[in-house]
């Protein structure tokens, strides 16, 4: 590039820096005024990184006095991003400012003074600044744009909460009789539990060990299903069974079963022997267990 070349675009780059000074200059950010430099904050990072100025012509002190007064101007809710970005970029540049201050050797290979040369260290550190300030710009915008989408659960104030809405009655004065009829044919009666099914009726053993000798006496043999035919329920047939266990107990019938499992037939005794063997009124099956008597001693 020639001289004139030079000299013909300073002017144009004097004037994109004043147009981004004045930008800045619009959003309101940090505005740092220097002996060398009188702008906003990001305007001299950028003039760091882009190596149009030295940054030991900038006197940090200045700048962190003047940050200072500017996030004490501020709510706190608002200069608590700011003072976090300041800090991480104000440390970079004391970092870079004491490198260049204060070498540490001198260095033979110039490929290595290059890659140890702080300005290059404060460059990606700015560039990686500037990404997370683009981002966290486009996630505000984001939020910005979907809380306009997104439905806000707003409840009900306390002045109308127990506020009753008017009472409207639509039914005529017919209605309300017809229900009230309808109402007065229901059965009222209280609905209960049948509890039969728990207590089950007692049947006497000795009862139906009269039925069973009145019809051995009559026919003098039957088979044990004839026995049982006009039984009500099954304890019926469980106490006219053990009636024949007795009476073959006491030699009043006798069983005669030609194959097994087949008909059972009950035969009568003699009738002088009917006439000669007395049961008691009551056995052992109609006996009152302790419980339903009286508890044991």
């Amino acid at each position: 590039m020639t001289t004139a070349q030079q000299d013909a675009s300073a002017p144009a780059a004097g004037d994109a820096e004043t147009s981004e000074a004045a930008g800045h200059n619009e959003s309101g950010g940090f505005v740092v005024t220097l002996e060398n430099f009188s702008g906003p904050f990001d305007l001299l990072l950028g003039l760091i990184s882009k190596r149009k100025l030295d940054i030991t012509d900038v006197a940090l002190a200045e700048v962190t006095d003047e940050f200072i007064a500017y996030v004490t101007a501020l709510r706190a809710e608002q200069s608590l991003d700011e003072l976090s970005n300041f800090l991480l970029v104000a440390a970079t540049l004391l970092d870079l400012k004491t490198a260049r201050l204060l070498p540490r050797g001198d260095v033979d290979d110039e490929l290595d003074l290059e890659l140890l040369e702080a300005r290059d260290l404060l460059f990606a550190r700015l560039l990686q600044y500037r990404a997370y300030k683009a981002v966290s710009a486009v996630f505000a915008e984001q939020m910005a744009h979907a809380a306009t989408r997104t439905a806000r659960s707003v409840p009900l104030e306390e002045g109308l909460r127990d506020i009753l809405p008017p009472l409207e009655i639509t039914a005529t004065p017919q209605v309300l009789a017809a229900i009230y009829a309808t109402v007065l044919q229901r059965d009222h009666t209280p609905p209960t539990v049948s509890t039969d099914h728990l207590h089950l009726p007692q049947i006497s053993v000795a009862e139906q060990r009269t039925v069973v000798l009145t019809r051995l006496g009559q026919q003098g043999q039957l088979t044990f299903s004839d026995l049982i035919a006009d039984a009500e329920s099954t304890m019926v047939v469980v106490a006219r069974f053990l009636a024949l266990l007795e009476l073959f107990k006491a030699g009043m019938c006798d069983f005669d079963q030609p194959a097994p499992l087949g008909e059972l037939t009950v035969v009568a005794a003699e009738a002088a022997d009917l006439a000669t063997i007395a049961l008691p009124d009551t056995d052992e099956w109609d006996a009152p267990t302790p419980a339903d008597d009286e508890e044991p001693t």
